[in-house]
């Protein structure tokens, strides 16, 4: 019985240490940084704002799902007709890369796999420049 004091003090050490996270920030005042994105250029979303925020890898999905798997083009949402397309649709509006998509995946910690394929706006005319010189060679 004579390690009482150092088996208090080993507890409240982790007890302090486990819920370090939790007491941290609300003691602390520490408000997580927010999300700065650029806005949109052009019309309103397909579908809306809050919706896209939370659900557009399911939406992006979706359309792949749809355009590759079953030759569908087309989403109809409140009335109007969509084409399904990344680079046509969602990009025409976002159109910077960097300053909208990136920011996003950045502050979520996800690194998704659309750019494997798809080229963004800002990069499209390196790449066709990459191509024409190939082409010469």
């Amino acid at each position: 019985m004579r390690d009482r004091g150092w088996i208090l003090l080993g507890l409240a050490l982790f007890i302090a240490l486990v819920t370090f996270p939790l007491w941290y920030n609300t003691a602390l005042g520490v408000a997580p940084k927010q999300l700065q994105l650029e806005k949109a250029k052009g019309e309103a979303c397909v579908y809306e704002t809050a919706y896209m925020r939370q659900h557009h890898m399911d939406v992006l999905m979706e359309w792949r799902e749809q355009v590759v798997r079953r030759g569908n083009h087309l989403v109809k949402v409140g009335g109007k007709t969509y084409e399904m397309s990344l680079t046509k649709t969602c990009l025409d509006c976002h159109r910077s890369k960097e300053r909208f998509c990136d920011r996003c995946h950045d502050y979520a910690a996800v690194t998704p796999y659309c750019w494997d394929c798809h080229v963004s706006p800002e990069e499209a005319p390196v790449v066709a420049a990459r191509a024409r010189t190939a082409d010469e060679r």
